[in-house]
């Protein structure tokens, strides 16, 4: 999933978006409310972790300008402000959770997960195609009996693929769904990836290339 996290404390900031990366989500961040806006006028967010006292533009006002564009970002509010009152209003305002700091970095990431199957079409926790099984939770993919390992980005490029039930996936689409802003779209890093994920599943191919268009999993 493509994740924002928008906290005004940059090493919380960065720790949430390493611990979520580990869980092979494309992740960025923003210190201010004005920069999370900036950002989510350009990419295309699953889930916003938003905390609420923000500079430049206060998360409430962050959170009701996202409601009104009628995105289909899940938006978790992460606050200090953790009383039944505070959690009602900001539900009240569009968030679709609400988490209080102190908190589990594994509860959140959760949380992340939760609210990302509702910004999706349901699909089977186990996804299966071409001989091909992949498991989210456990984050392993195997071929036939064989297990495949994969880096987090090979893994989540798969996941794409096989979310798409055999239709083709742009690489505008995979960029946007695997890696963040920071990613260089003229570089080539999707053609790599899936040239080295195609390496790891072996023969015959399961990525076919579709000249101009894209990838797809038939």
């Amino acid at each position: 999933m493509r994740v924002l996290v928008v906290e005004d404390e940059p090493v919380l900031a960065d720790a949430i978006a390493e611990w979520l990366r580990e869980e092979t989500h494309a992740v960025d961040t923003a210190n201010d409310g004005g920069a999370a806006l900036e950002r989510l006028s350009v990419n295309d967010y699953d889930v916003v972790i938003l905390d609420r006292d923000l500079p430049i533009v206060h998360g409430d006002d962050v959170c009701r300008e996202l409601v009104a564009s009628e995105s289909t970002a899940r938006v978790l509010m992460l606050t200090a402000a953790g009383e039944i009152g505070d959690r009602v209003t900001g539900l009240s305002l569009g968030a679709d959770d609400y988490l209080a700091k102190p908190f589990a970095f594994a509860e959140l990431a959760a949380r992340v997960h939760a609210l990302g199957r509702r910004c999706r079409p349901a699909a089977p926790p186990v996804l299966r195609r071409a001989g091909l099984t992949l498991d989210p939770a456990r984050r392993e993919v195997f071929r036939a009996e064989r297990y495949v390992p994969l880096s987090k980005k090979e893994f989540a490029v798969l996941a794409e693929l096989m979310r798409a039930e055999g239709a083709v996936v742009s690489t505008e689409q995979l960029l946007e769904k695997a890696w963040d802003e920071n990613a260089d779209p003229f570089t080539g890093v999707v053609r790599l990836t899936v040239l080295k994920l195609r390496r790891k599943l072996g023969d015959p191919p399961v990525v076919l290339t579709v000249p101009g268009s894209g990838y797809r999993i038939p």
